[in-house]
């Protein structure tokens, strides 16, 4: 299972229609499921991001299917990063894969 992190950034379309982006949150969670990718969280944020999505999916190519749809409509920008949880990280150090 792959996981991400995605930080979101509202275009000047997206600031135009900030109110229905609850709704967009929604359809894009509904979609995902229906590709194959669980979104596990969604945060609406101040700061340098405007929002974040944390979401998994055993097919990377499917993340990538969502996450164009979602800048093709023109209201957020991405910017993703894949993670690693601790045991992942770990196990990937013990593979020689990770110098230390």
């Amino acid at each position: 299972m792959f996981r991400y992190i995605t930080l979101l950034h509202f275009t000047p379309q997206g600031l135009k229609n900030i109110k229905r982006s609850g709704a967009r949150a929604a359809t894009f969670r509904a979609a995902a499921a229906k590709a194959g990718v669980t979104v596990e969280a969604q945060y609406w944020t101040i700061g340098s991001s405007d929002g974040v999505l944390i979401f998994s999916a055993k097919e990377e190519a499917n993340v990538l299917r969502c996450l164009a749809a979602l800048s093709a409509a023109g209201n957020v920008r991405t910017e993703t990063l894949r993670s690693f949880d601790a045991n992942e990280f770990r196990n990937a150090g013990r593979a020689g894969r990770l110098k230390t």
